[in-house]
């Protein structure tokens, strides 16, 4: 009963009936993934900071009905497994995203990535260019942050005593109007599932200096950013780096913008996806 109040009806259906589920390998590290239809394009689908694959429970069944979607829980999260020594990078997360891809056999796949995992995706098509067909960014960290603008928290601070407390009042932050109680008790319930290693790690990732170099993506790449955005990039200054960027904002949505409006928000990624070839 708790597990149908979180998750709705329609995606339960897809998980238990239609969706195939494998794990690939990363550095002896198991990566949980599931697949979900048979359309001749694939869409690789990555979650955010401490996130899983369920962020997405709103987009699969409807994507799967024209793609083959793909889901995954990122080193450190969800189902997956997690270093031996703790270590999280971009590197990781991008490799872990190849592994299934290879895994599924598919040559070149849409990329869509919240939050934190636009910059695994961003990551992956820096390595991996010849397997991108498109990219689409969810409110996502697409450029790098400025060393005087770079957020003032020690990510070590998760980890400590007032670790979980500090990461639930971060998370509360992401919300808006829209998100309602049973949304919030979901993404709480997934995000402060990580542990702490997770927590800390993966924000290191983030505000690792490498990750930000300059460089053109020449991919197609979407951004759909929530009309509430603390991450909202200006897109003409983005348009040197991404010269094949198209930009949409969803009013009145606070960081889940996929979950608090899935109707649109599934209504402009289909119409991006549909219109690359691949």
């Amino acid at each position: 009963m708790k597990l149908m109040k979180c998750f709705p009806l329609q995606f339960l259906l897809y998980v238990l009936f239609a969706a195939s589920v494998s794990a690939a390998t990363v550095d002896d590290i198991k990566i949980y993934s599931s697949t979900t239809g048979k359309g001749p394009g694939t869409v690789i689908l990555v979650h955010g900071w401490t996130c899983d694959s369920s962020s997405w429970q709103s987009q699969v069944p409807e994507l799967s009905k024209d793609y083959r979607v793909i889901t995954l829980d990122l080193p450190g999260h969800g189902q997956s497994g997690s270093p031996k020594d703790s270590a999280l990078s971009m590197d990781l997360f991008a490799r872990a995203v190849e592994a299934v891809r290879a895994e599924a056999k598919a040559d070149r796949v849409a990329l869509v990535g919240h939050s934190m995992g636009a910059a695994v995706i961003l990551q992956y098509a820096r390595m991996y260019p010849q397997h991108v067909a498109a990219l689409v960014s969810v409110d996502g960290l697409v450029t790098g942050f400025e060393s005087s603008k770079a957020p003032a928290f020690n990510a070590e601070q998760f980890t400590g005593p007032e670790g979980m407390k500090m990461r639930e009042g971060m998370i509360r932050g992401m919300f808006s109007a829209l998100t309602t109680e049973d949304m919030q008790k979901h993404i709480l319930s997934m995000m402060l599932a990580a542990p702490p290693s997770t927590a800390s790690g993966a924000m290191k990732a983030i505000m690792d200096p490498a990750l930000w170099q300059e460089g053109v993506i020449t991919q197609p790449l979407l951004g759909i950013y929530a009309g509430n955005s603390a991450l909202g990039p200006d897109p003409e200054q983005l348009k040197t780096r991404f010269p094949k960027l198209e930009f949409e904002i969803i009013p009145d949505t606070g960081h889940f913008l996929m979950i608090e409006k899935p109707e649109e928000f599934n209504r402009l990624l289909k119409s991006f996806l549909d219109r690359q070839k691949y």
